[in-house]
C-alpha cells in the first residue's frame, strides 16, 4: 500500500476548527502494553493522532528509525527547551465541547499506564493565520510533494509505511512587543506583507521567512507544518508542528534559525520564544486503526 493510505490522515489533512493537545508521561513502573492496545482500538488517525515517544518505544522493546529525543541545537544562541514526553495526542474536530468530552474519554483509558502532564487548547485563526495576522504554512509542500515531506516510504519496512515523526514546539508570543512595532517593522520581522502574504525582497536576513527558504538548504529542508494557534487568559502562542519523514529538515531549519549555522539569529525571537520542545513518532494506520505493530503490539 501507498504511504498516503496507509498514513493518520490528520497529518495529510488541514487544520482543523479546533484542537486539543494531550503531552503525557509513562508512570514509573507501568506497563503500558494493555493501555496502548485499546488506545489504538479507538483512535482513528483522523480525529485524534497519536505520537509516541523514543522513551516509550524503547520500553516496548522496538527500535523506529531516526527516532530519538530533542535535546537542543549545539551552538544555539537562544534557548530552545527541551521537554521529552512519552504520549502525544492531537484531537482534532469543529465543536470544542466535543473535543473536551473526547478528550475525557482518552485521559480515562490513558490513566492506568499514564499521566497527562499538559493539555493545550488551539484553533484555525482568520483562515489559518497566526495570532500576529501572518499566514501560517505558506510554503508548505501539497499533494505528493506532502506526502514524499511528511511519511516515510513503503521501503522503510512492515509497519512504518506510511507513519511519520513530528516536532512540537509551543512558541509564547509576547503580543506587548510585537504590538510595539509598526506595520513596517513587524513586516520586516517575519519577511511577508501581512495583508498580501507577499514575500518582501528588501526585507534584512535576519527575516523569518529568509532564516527558513526551505529550498536554500542543501540538502533542501522541507517539513510539513500543521501548526495551531493557542491562548490561555491573555497569553498566547502557537503550537508548533513539523512532520517529516525524518527531524534532519527542521533540525537544519532550527540550527539556522538559533543562531548556530551563521551567528545569526531569527527575527521572530524578538517577540516570542519556544517554551517546549519534544519528537515522537506517528504510528501508521491499519483497516481504519493505529497500527502499533512496528513496536511489537
Amino acid at each position: 500500500m501507498s504511504p498516503a493510505t496507509c498514513a493518520q490522515s490528520g497529518i495529510l489533512d488541514s487544520i482543523p476548527l479546533h484542537g486539543r493537545y494531550l503531552t503525557c508521561q509513562l508512570r514509573v513502573g507501568s506497563d503500558p502494553r494493555t493501555v496502548l492496545r485499546r488506545l489504538a482500538s479507538q483512535a482513528d488517525g483522523a480525529t485524534t493522532v497519536v505520537g509516541l515517544g523514543s522513551y516509550l518505544v524503547s520500553e516496548l522493546g522496538a527500535q523506529v528509525p531516526g527516532l530519538r529525543s530533542f535535546r537542543g541545537i549545539d551552538g544555539a544562541r537562544i534557548k530552545l527547551p527541551a521537554t521529552p514526553a512519552d504520549l502525544w495526542l492531537w484531537l482534532r474536530g469543529d465543536d470544542r465541547g466535543k473535543l473536551l468530552i473526547r478528550s475525557r474519554h482518552l485521559e480515562t483509558l490513558i490513566e492506568p499506564a499514564f499521566d497527562v502532564q499538559q493539555i493545550t487548547d488551539a484553533f484555525n485563526h482568520d483562515g489559518g493565520r497566526d495570532l500576529t495576522g501572518y499566514v501560517d504554512g505558506s510554503e508548505n509542500p501539497e499533494g505528493d510533494e506532502a506526502v514524499l515531506t511528511a511519511l516515510m516510504p513503503a521501503a522503510t519496512g512492515p509497519g512504518l509505511t506510511g507513519s511519520s515523526l513530528v516536532a512540537v514546539q509551543h512558541w509564547q508570543h509576547h503580543m506587548s512587543r510585537f504590538e510595539a512595532m509598526s506595520d513596517h517593522q513587524q513586516n520586516h520581522t517575519i519577511g511577508r506583507d501581512r495583508h498580501s502574504n507577499e514575500e518582501l525582497d528588501e526585507a534584512p536576513e535576519s527575516a523569518h521567512v529568509k532564516r527558513t527558504a526551505q529550498e536554500s538548504f542543501d540538502p533542501q529542508a522541507f517539513v510539513l507544518r500543521r501548526s495551531m494557534p493557542w491562548v490561555e487568559g491573555n497569553t498566547g502562542g502557537l503550537v508548533f508542528t513539523a512532520f517529516g519523514h525524518s527531524f534532519d529538515a527542521f533540525e537544519a531549519l532550527l540550527r539556522r534559525m538559533s543562531g548556530a549555522e551563521d551567528g545569526l539569529t531569527d527575527a521572530l525571537f524578538s517577540f516570542t520564544e519556544p517554551i517546549s520542545g519534544a519528537y515522537f513518532w506517528c504510528p501508521p494506520v491499519h483497516e481504519g486503526l493505529i497500527d502499533l505493530r512496528a513496536v511489537g503490539l
